[in-house]
């Protein structure tokens, strides 16, 4: 059977990244293939800098953001040590499960299309790879893979519900070049459809391709803390759902534990909750949130692990709905497919939180799911990889 190489977003600080670029591997180990991470890091390169120019508005306003906020973080110089010490349980993890996996390192463009030609077919998935601003790099789009190798996507994301007209060209292009694409938003089937006129199957996020069981299996339990707790864990700074669970808090009498600053530093959770962990690797992640008593999040990844988990969870907006780059629609996707709507915060924390979930239907669903999304990785592997 041939080789697949897989672009992944499996070095990036982040919870969701990690744990689902581990869920891909291990179902591709489950069907037999054999696989590599290609091993990228972007060199700047003349080549890269011509591609990339369209971007650089961009990066230089996120540049801006980044050193405000590292300015704030400078008075609290315990909390950077204390992110040190959660990076190092990213490394770890990486070091663990994805170093013996990866390709030989590749930095520049002319690398990445050369190592493509040692494979049978290239896999892109899953997480937020589609996103316009990043095209230009033809990594994740596979504008670096020769036409004659397959390219497969697998429950690829593009992050917004449209994509902006002067990015509609480029996306047309990418796609068509594509083989088999399955999208993890129903929006973005719709996207796919409107730029090109295919008609693709939206498929889970490769997490859900396991059970919590099965999960409990790959990364191990343990109980984290030996008291009763809400874990709060938030990616945006939205000062109002802090005291939304602050309410509940008041309410049950547990303790407030949440995992901070991880995107971003945010002033507001310097103080809040009453326990902030750092020491907290994706396994430890999968963990805190399996043995809550509740679970508050704006996050895709903490709305997944509480619904494998059988959890009662609330999940608030990280974006308005008008702002451009909103990413609610893979949640809004989710929460359609498996008729948990009620999990969106309406406004009233402690009666909605506590409203009881009906798990063995939203089994079901995933049960449903989960079929569809395996029928479709076997049809393409099985097509393109001999």
């Amino acid at each position: 059977m041939g080789k697949i190489g897989i672009c992944a977003c499996y070095d990036t600080f982040n919870y969701g990244s990690m744990l689902q670029t581990m869920a891909t591997l291990k179902q591709l180990e489950i069907m037999g293939y054999e696989y590599e991470i290609i091993n990228y890091s972007r060199k700047l390169t003349v080549d890269l800098l011509f591609r990339s120019i369209g971007r650089i508005p961009e990066e230089l306003h996120e540049r801006i953001i980044k050193k405000k906020k590292q300015k704030q973080m400078s008075a609290h110089p315990n909390i950077k040590v204390a992110i040190q010490q959660r990076n190092s349980c990213f490394k770890d993890f990486i070091e663990t499960h994805f170093v013996d996996k990866l390709s030989e390192p590749c930095d520049t463009y002319k690398q990445l299309q050369i190592i493509a030609t040692h494979y049978d077919a290239v896999l892109v998935g899953s997480d937020q790879l589609w996103t316009p601003r990043g095209y230009s790099t033809g990594f994740y789009n596979l504008m670096f893979v020769p036409d004659e190798i397959p390219k497969l996507a697998y429950a690829t994301s593009f992050g917004v519900s449209s994509i902006p007209e002067n990015k509609k060209g480029i996306a047309k292009r990418f796609l068509n070049r594509m083989n088999y694409i399955s999208v993890r938003e129903l929006c973005a089937s719709e996207i796919v459809n409107e730029l090109t006129g295919r008609d693709v199957p939206t498929v889970v996020d490769p997490t859900l391709l396991f059970s919590g069981d099965e999960w409990k299996k790959m990364v191990g339990e343990r109980h984290i803390l030996n008291y009763k707790y809400i874990f709060c864990y938030f990616l945006g700074n939205n000062p109002e759902q802090r005291r939304e669970v602050e309410k509940l808090q008041q309410e049950t009498g547990y303790k407030i534990v949440c995992i901070p600053h991880l995107d971003e530093f945010i002033e507001e959770d310097v103080e809040f909750g009453d326990e902030q962990l750092f020491n907290v690797g994706p396994a430890e992640f999968v963990n805190l949130i399996r043995h809550a008593e509740y679970i508050c999040t704006d996050s895709f990844h903490g709305s997944v692990f509480s619904i494998l988990n059988h959890k009662q969870f609330i999940t608030f907006n990280r974006f308005k709905a008008s702002d451009t780059n909103s990413r609610n629609s893979r949640i809004d996707s989710l929460f359609k497919q498996t008729d948990l709507q009620d999990r969106r915060f309406n406004g009233n924390l402690i009666d909605s939180i506590q409203c009881p979930i009906a798990y063995e239907q939203v089994e079901d669903s995933l049960i449903e799911m989960r079929k569809k999304s395996l029928d479709y990785l076997e049809k393409a592997l099985g097509n393109t990889v001999k």
